[in-house]
Formats: structure tokens, sequence, C-alpha cells
């Protein structure tokens, strides 16, 4: 005869030998005094699922109810209950013995977020022996997730069909080889929302990989090289990079840029075509070239940046090895966003990577408040655990 639960608070007790049977052997709740054992709703709705509870009875001298009616009473009484259960469920039918980690209910000794649902110990071990594998945000599909302190957690989405996706979300670090310096002096023209610098010697873009040529080989015009806002914007702010003209100076007896200098021109024409996404972008593009990385641009992927690790020349370019897109810390990622990015960068090789950064407003492309920001990379894949 399999023992009956009943429900006490947020929790379902369960006496008689509990403690041996559950808690001892398979890792469910919690040990009271003697033999009786604490459940989690989750946990106990897994083993009345099993058959291992013959009944929970809801309310004190009320008859035991089934699975069914347990799972209902329970999806309408507790939050996200539905989607806990299925992943608790998934989990253990994987081998792991999990911990419920949420007020009330801490996960064995392990220090968590507060966002995570469960702690999953390494295979084999309980929660008074074993050592934390997985701790678990579970997500449902139309749900939203803060970028902020992602890092450590597993992430255990569930999609409307009731299907659930892992991904591991770890603090990340990009650090290059790529041996390059910048001459000290280029000249450019600043147009609407790119750089010309027309007599630009043959490594930049060889062996710095900056800019694009603006012709092909075959062409008349030699040595041009057009540069994004950001490959600008860093080069001028190094002040290896000054302009002669613009657009708007065209035509003007001067004929240069003048104001506080190339740096806040640029700067300021990246704000008036990309608003204050820039700054940000900038501050990343920054700390990628100052790890010997080569940022260029991910719009082909959906992303601000991929990154090569080692450049030698273009003629013998390598994979990229990073796609690596710009938030704010107060981002708040959709699962299917996230599923996206992960796919597509999975898809063509390349690991995916958010780049988390806040930019004060106001400065020029030297500012302290692009050159100090702080950035955090933020690793995420596909995990089968």
């Amino acid at each position: 005869m399999q023992p009956t639960g009943h429900v006490h608070g947020d929790a379902v007790r369960v006496a008689g030998d509990a403690r041996q049977r559950f808690y001892d052997s398979r890792g469910y709740g919690r040990p009271l005094a003697g033999n009786e054992i604490e459940l989690s709703r989750v946990e106990a709705a897994h083993l009345l699922f099993r058959g291992d509870l013959s009944g929970i009875a809801l309310a004190a001298d009320a008859d035991p109810v089934g699975f069914e009616r347990f799972f209902v009473e329970c999806a309408a009484a507790t939050d996200r209950f539905a989607v806990r259960y299925l992943v608790y469920a998934d989990l253990r039918d994987r081998g792991f013995y999990l911990s419920p980690a949420r007020d009330p209910w801490p996960g064995g000794s392990a220090a968590v977020a507060d966002a995570v649902d469960f702690v999953a110990y390494e295979r084999g071990s309980t929660p008074d022996t074993g050592n934390v594998k997985y701790p678990v945000q579970v997500v449902g599909e139309r749900e939203s997730l803060s970028a902020a302190g992602l890092a450590g957690r597993t992430l255990a989405i569930v999609d409307e069909e009731s299907d659930i996706t892992y991904f591991a979300a770890e603090s990340g670090r990009i650090a290059g080889a790529t041996d390059y310096e910048p001459p000290a002096a280029l000249m450019g023209v600043l147009l609407s929302d790119r750089v010309v610098v027309w007599d630009a010697p043959e490594g930049l873009y060889e062996r710095g990989f900056y800019g694009q040529p603006l012709t092909g080989r075959a062409a008349a015009v030699e040595g041009a090289i057009q540069l994004s806002l950001v490959e600008a914007a860093s080069l001028a702010a190094d002040d290896v990079l000054s302009l002669s003209a613009s657009v708007e100076t065209v035509g003007d007896s001067s004929g240069e840029v003048g104001g506080d200098g190339p740096a806040a021109a640029i700067v300021a024409r990246g704000r008036a075509v990309e608003g204050e996404r820039f700054d940000r972008r900038l501050a990343v593009y920054n700390r990628l070239r100052e790890a010997d990385t080569v940022p260029k641009t991910g719009f082909k992927f959906g992303a601000d940046f991929r990154t090569y690790l080692d450049v030698e020349t273009v003629d013998d370019l390598p994979h990229s090895e990073h796609l690596v897109r710009v938030v704010d810390p107060d981002h708040r990622f959709s699962p299917r966003e996230l599923s996206l990015d992960v796919r597509l960068a999975g898809g063509v090789r390349k690991e995916m990577v958010f780049a988390l950064t806040t930019v004060a407003a106001g400065g020029d492309g030297d500012s302290d408040a692009v050159r100090n920001a702080d950035v955090e990379w933020l690793s995420i894949g596909r995990l089968t655990p």
C-alpha cells in the first residue's frame, strides 16, 4: 500500500516510512520529525503521477485526490506550477535529483538567485551529498527574462507544446591574438553614415581589417577605405584619424572639421543616425579591440558584431568565432528572441555573446563615459543535460 500525503500550506507532508522511502533513497523532499517528510507541490505531483503516492488530501479530513485533481488545484493556486512541473519531471527522468529552490523551499545549502526554481545535483548524488550541477530557471515561452544576473544559470524554456529547450548562460570573455597597430596619421572625410580614407596604407585593411575597400582591385582609384562610424570613432579617439571635411563642410573655405575635434564629430554623427545605441556599441567595439580581437559588423547574422580572434592577413582570414549583440543591462529577453539568436549562432558555428553595457549620456569619442564603460560578457548556448 502506497502512503498518502496531505496538503500543509504550500507543501505536502507524508508520514509512515516516507523518509527512508523517498528522501534517503531518492532525494525527494526534506525530513521533518521522525520519519515524516515535507514535499514541495511539484515533488508531490511527480510522486503521485508515478504511483508512489496513493493520493493527496487537499484539506483536513478530506478524501485523498488523484493526480488530475491535484495538478489542476496546484496550477490554480501556485505560480507557474505547470511549467515548473514539466521541467522537474523531465530532469528526474534524465536521472537527476533535484531540490526546489524557491521560498519557502531553499535548495539544500546552495546559494542561488531568487529567480532559480530548482537545483539539479550531479548524477547519482543526493541533496545531502552532491554538488549542484545546474541551477535551473524555468521560463515559459511567453514570459520574459532579465539579461542582468543570468550568468551561471541553466535556462529551461517551455514552449506552448510543452517541449523544453535548455540553455547554459555563462560569464564570457573574448580575447584574441591579433597584433596590429594602425598608423598614426590617417585623414578621412565624414559622410552621412561612414568615413572615407582616400589614401589609406595597405595594412589598415589587409592587416588590421579596418573598413572595406571603396572599389574593386581593378579600379583606377586605389587605397580608398570606407570605415564604419564605430571604427572611425575608435580610431579618432586614439588620435589616429583626423577629418579633412564632412558633408556639411564641403565647399567651406577652411575645408577642415573644427569644433571639439574629429572624435566628437564622428560620435555626434553616430548618435544622429543610430541614437543612444551608438555609444554602447562604440564602448563594446573599443573593448573588443583592446582585447586584440577584430570586430566587424554582424549585420548578416542579426548581431552587432562578429569577431575574429587572430587575423594575420585578410587574404587568409579565419572564420569568425563569436556573434556579439549589445544590450542594456535592463534589457529583457523574450525566449523566442533568445532561441533565435542562439540557434543562428550555432548554425554558423559561432558562439553567441551578449555584451551588457550602459554608457552615461554626453561626452565625445574620447570621453570617460565611453572609455570607462563597464561591459559584462554573457555567453549563451544550447545545453543537453
